[in-house]
């Protein structure tokens, strides 16, 4: 896995050894973010998948970003890794895995994070929303488009689904968003 530090600019096992003395770089044609709520109804799981799968299919190459956090990201990164796309995690920059939730769902992380081909961490910041919103930008800032599990209602805290796609809509980054109308969260 390359790992990437963005507080020190680390970058550690770029590119592929040839054997020969060439490095030749992994070149990436579309890269594909991931935004969305931590619980998805189940009236809406169905439609979801289908979603993140037509998005994953094509015959570009594609690299997929995600915080894999639960529901949407680990979801999104399970599609990815299931269609063969390599998965960039993207980590807040707080004691992120210690917020994850519950124990199955920092099992999933660790078990996604450990398929990733390159993992970015980012700097701290002062708060968990403020390190999940500069996560999110971070994303949008890296994709040339985002895919947003989202019910279209405001987000219920800095950095939440809602203001992820109000500031990729703002960049410019093309969004679509999965999700069922009619159906709101819990």
């Amino acid at each position: 896995m390359t790992d990437i530090d963005t507080r020190n600019g680390t970058r550690v096992g770029t590119g592929m050894d040839t054997g020969v003395g060439t490095r030749v770089e992994a070149r990436v044609r579309t890269r594909i973010g991931v935004t969305g709520h931590r619980s998805i109804p189940a009236a809406v799981l169905p439609s979801v998948r289908t979603g993140i799968r037509r998005q994953l299919e094509g015959d570009e190459e594609m690299e997929a970003l995600s915080c894999l956090a639960a529901g949407a990201d680990q979801l999104f990164a399970d599609i990815a890794l299931d269609h063969g796309v390599p998965v960039t995690a993207v980590i807040p920059g707080m004691d992120y895995e210690a917020h994850l939730g519950d124990a199955d769902t920092r099992a999933a992380y660790r078990r996604l994070l450990g398929s990733c081909r390159t993992r970015v961490n980012l700097p701290e910041e002062a708060t968990h929303e403020e390190a999940y919103f500069a996560a999110g930008r971070w994303i949008v800032d890296h994709v040339d488009r985002l895919v947003a599990v989202w019910d279209g209602q405001p987000a219920r805290g800095l950095g939440g689904t809602g203001d992820v796609v109000a500031y990729a809509r703002r960049m410019g980054v093309p969004v679509t968003v999965l999700w069922r109308p009619g159906v709101l969260r819990a």
